[in-house]
């Protein structure tokens, strides 16, 4: 499922979250019930929906560490 997500979205594969895809199903599973989702994929993909945290946040990298006695102003 995560490879479909990754598909939809285009994005890399690591950008996805394994552990919230399995997490959102149960609420895919509600949107279902009640008529409003049909298709995993697209529910994961969709705009209204990118709150459930599919989507890993891209972080800063990680700076290096000056160990010098006098470091630079950064």
């Amino acid at each position: 499922m995560r490879d479909a997500v990754t598909d939809e979205l285009a994005l890399p594969f690591d950008r996805i979250s394994l552990e919230m895809v399995f997490r959102g199903l149960y609420h895919f599973s509600v949107a279902y019930d009640k008529g409003n989702a049909d298709d995993p994929i697209k529910y994961f993909a969709a705009k209204e929906n990118q709150d459930l945290g599919v989507v890993k946040a891209l972080r800063k990298p990680i700076s290096k560490l000056d160990l010098s006695p006098f470091p630079a102003p950064s």
